[in-house]
C-alpha cells in the first residue's frame, strides 16, 4: 500500500487536517479527522518521526471537533495500525481510495 496515496485521498473524503497538540500522540504528529456519527470521529494519525510511515486509525468519541488534537478522546472504540491494503477494508465505507 502506498501511504502517500491514502493521505492525498483524505481531504477529498472530507477529512480535516489537524496538527496534534495533545499528549496522546507525539507533538507535531498529523491527524486527519472526520465526524462519522454524532460526536464519533474517524481519525488517521501519522506520527511525526515514524519511519517507515504507518497510519494509526481510531474511531473515537470527542464531545467537540475542536477538542481533537488538543484533548484526549473521551472513549476509543476502535484502533488499527494500517500497514497494508488489507488493513483498509475496515474503512471502505468512509474512504474512496485508489490503490
Amino acid at each position: 500500500m502506498n501511504i502517500d496515496n491514502l493521505l492525498k485521498s483524505l481531504p477529498a473524503c472530507d477529512f480535516k487536517k489537524i496538527i496534534n497538540k495533545s499528549q496522546k500522540f507525539e507533538p507535531g504528529s498529523t491527524i486527519y479527522a472526520k465526524e462519522i456519527e454524532n460526536e464519533i470521529f474517524l481519525l488517521f494519525v501519522i506520527l511525526k518521526d515514524e519511519n517507515p510511515k504507518n497510519v494509526h486509525s481510531f474511531i473515537a468519541y470527542f464531545s467537540d471537533f475542536e477538542h481533537i488534537g488538543i484533548r484526549e478522546p473521551k472513549e476509543i472504540m476502535f484502533y488499527n495500525l494500517i500497514t497494508s491494503k488489507q488493513d483498509l477494508h475496515y474503512f471502505e465505507k468512509y474512504l474512496n481510495v485508489h490503490h
